[in-house]
């Protein structure tokens, strides 16, 4: 028989409940269309269930209070799982400058995990973004910070944005999201630079070579050579691209908890 504690502790499972399916509505990996929904709902009740028993969950009742403090379990989920994807998303913008110079601006392919148009150089670099995500486990502290959000915004407490560090934390992150795009970017950009330049001269010194037709394989060939040196230097960014990102999804917690 289920005790009476239990049953008085439901609605407070119904708010981390909603607060783990807003997370993983948004957050990398866990949210892509490869995954089915059945098996997603699945592991957020799973999840549910193992956290109702590790967190200290509040007697609610089922009031207008209660519809409040549900929205407000949804709206963080979501905002922690989106500035976590946000921060990924850094190196398809990365690609989009690398094609934007290769030529193959004009050529996007729809990713099978969103749904939505990517560069074709981005798209290859997020999928070796997410094979390091899963290999270094980096997706285990994704969890670790859903689960740990509890220290910072409790059940009962209300977010609150109103104050100059919630704009101001969005700001910096979309800043420093294109700082890390045009780390990864720059040695291919560069290159791609120097190689317009070396051709223009080339243009003007003997007007009988097109460079038109020249150019453009010669800047895919040489792209490519230069990205599989870059690859050696990737993994690093990649790693500080994780770090960024925990440290943001922490950012936004203390923020939105009032810390």
């Amino acid at each position: 028989m289920i005790d009476a504690i239990d049953l008085a502790r439901l609605p407070g499972a119904l708010l981390l409940f909603a607060r783990l399916a807003g997370f993983f509505m948004m957050v990398p990996f866990f949210s892509y269309r490869s995954i089915p929904m059945t098996h997603r709902i699945a592991f957020v009740v799973l999840l549910t269930w193992v956290m109702f028993f590790a967190i200290e969950i509040p007697v609610l009742i089922f009031d207008g209070f209660f519809i409040i403090l549900l929205l407000k379990e949804i709206t963080v989920g979501l905002m922690i799982g989106l500035i976590a994807y946000m921060i990924l998303v850094a190196v398809q913008i990365a690609g989009g400058f690398i094609d934007f110079q290769m030529g193959f601006a004009i050529a996007n392919v729809v990713d099978p995990q969103t749904g939505i148009q990517s560069p074709i150089v981005g798209q290859y670099f997020y999928i070796f973004t997410l094979l390091l995500l899963v290999s270094t486990n980096a997706h285990h502290l994704l969890l670790d910070g859903i689960y740990y959000s509890y220290e910072f915004i409790g059940m009962t407490d209300l977010i609150s944005i109103s104050s100059s560090s919630f704009p101001q934390l969005i700001i910096n992150t979309f800043g420093q999201m294109f700082v890390i795009a045009f780390q990864m970017s720059i040695p291919i950009v560069g290159m791609l630079f120097l190689v317009d330049v070396s051709l223009g001269m080339i243009a003007r010194t003997v007007p009988q070579v097109n460079v038109f037709v020249v150019g453009l394989p010669l800047k895919i060939l040489i792209s490519f050579a230069v990205m599989l040196i870059f690859f050696s230097f990737f993994f690093v960014l990649i790693t500080n691209l994780f770090e960024f990102m925990l440290t943001a999804m922490r950012d936004l917690m203390q923020v939105l908890g009032g810390a």
